[in-house]
């Protein structure tokens, strides 16, 4: 993956945009297996009328709460939020290398986790408009890049293609730090395997 896709080359940051990493923010990159036992990724699509981040397909996840006695605890509250994923149910696994958003400024903290397979999902109706549960598979064999248009600016991405599905930007990367997480088998201290 590039990782610097966005903001284009030559194209200043928005003006009031915050530093880069200001926001702390976690996701939960939730995995289980099939009855064919091929692992699974679950990623949600966004409304369509959100603010920010409308119709993309994300992890579930957000900021940091100061309630919140850790980043872990962020990703499985607002798992727990946004698709009814009870925390007792996912078993946290590891931990990938913190991704920055490039145009909203956040530092995200993604935590992988094996949850059971058949969860029955209930959407948050403010945020999520569905589930998609994805053949890490077909993800991996999905890759490529695409042209989009942010902010009157087209530029070219990094990006994952499962069916009529575009997974680009920092849930593309956290992806792309996923498989060659699991490829690699994870170091000895976090190591990511799906049994």
């Amino acid at each position: 993956m590039s990782g610097s896709t966005w903001p284009p080359e030559g194209v200043p940051a928005a003006a009031g945009s915050r530093p880069r990493g200001e926001t702390q923010a976690a996701v939960l990159v939730p995995l289980f297996l099939n009855e064919r036992s091929e692992p699974q990724l679950v990623l949600t699509r966004r409304r369509a009328d959100l603010r920010r981040h409308a119709g993309e397909i994300s992890f579930p996840g957000g900021r940091r709460d100061d309630e919140d006695a850790s980043l872990q605890t962020t990703a499985l509250r607002e798992a727990e939020e946004e698709i009814g994923l009870p925390r007792e149910r996912a078993s946290v696994i590891g931990e990938l290398p913190p991704t920055s958003t490039f145009a909203t400024g956040y530092l995200i903290h993604p935590f992988v986790a094996t949850i059971p397979a058949g969860t029955a999902w209930q959407l948050s109706p403010r945020e999520v408009d569905a589930v998609l549960e994805l053949p890490l598979e077909q993800i991996r064999g999905g890759r490529t890049t695409a042209e989009l248009e942010r902010r009157g600016f087209t530029f070219r991405t990094d990006a994952y293609v499962v069916d009529e599905h575009l997974i680009w930007g920092a849930t593309a990367r956290i992806i792309e730090d996923l498989l060659e997480r699991l490829r690699d088998g994870g170091p000895p201290a976090a190591p990511l395997r799906l049994e």
